[in-house]
C-alpha cells in the first residue's frame, strides 16, 4: 500500500468533526487514498433516514469527482465506536477498488482488513469496464 496510514487517519479524524449527525449521533469521518491523491468525507444525515450518506461514500464520490478511481486505502474514523463499513459502502469500494485495505479506527484502537476479507462476493456486472 502506498498509502500513508497516519495521514489516511489524520483526514479521517479532521473529517469526523464535520459531520452532520444530529439524529444517530454518531459522527464519522472517511479518507481515500487514490492515485496517490487523498479525499475526505462525512457522514451526512438526513431526517429521510435512506437520504442519509456514509462517509465512505462520500470520500469515495470525491475521489471519483477528481478523476480517481482506483481506491488503493480506505480508513474510517469514529470517536463514537467501531466505524465498520456498511454493505453499501463495501459494495461502492468494489467497484473501483478491487482489493483495497480498509482501515478502522475507533476509540478501541485500530483494524486493517481487506476489502475481499469484508466484501468476499461482491456483486459485479461482467461488462462494467465498458464504462469505465
Amino acid at each position: 500500500m502506498r498509502a500513508d496510514k497516519d495521514v489516511l487517519k489524520r483526514l479521517a479524524v479532521s473529517a469526523a468533526e464535520n459531520a452532520y449527525a444530529p439524529y444517530s449521533g454518531f459522527r464519522v469521518g472517511a479518507a481515500v487514498c487514490a492515485s496517490g491523491r487523498y479525499y475526505c468525507g462525512c457522514n451526512v444525515e438526513n431526517a429521510s433516514y435512506g437520504l442519509t450518506v456514509c462517509a465512505e461514500r462520500n470520500a469515495i464520490a470525491a475521489a471519483v469527482a477528481d478523476g480517481s478511481r482506483k481506491p488503493e486505502a480506505v480508513c474510517v474514523y469514529s470517536p463514537s465506536g467501531e466505524p465498520m463499513p456498511c454493505g453499501a459502502c463495501l459494495q461502492v469500494m468494489a467497484e473501483f477498488g478491487s482489493d483495497c485495505t480498509v482501515i478502522v479506527c475507533g476509540p478501541d484502537g485500530d483494524k486493517e482488513y481487506s476489502l475481499k476479507e469484508l466484501m468476499p462476493k461482491a456483486f459485479a456486472l461482467s461488462d462494467k469496464e465498458n464504462y469505465r
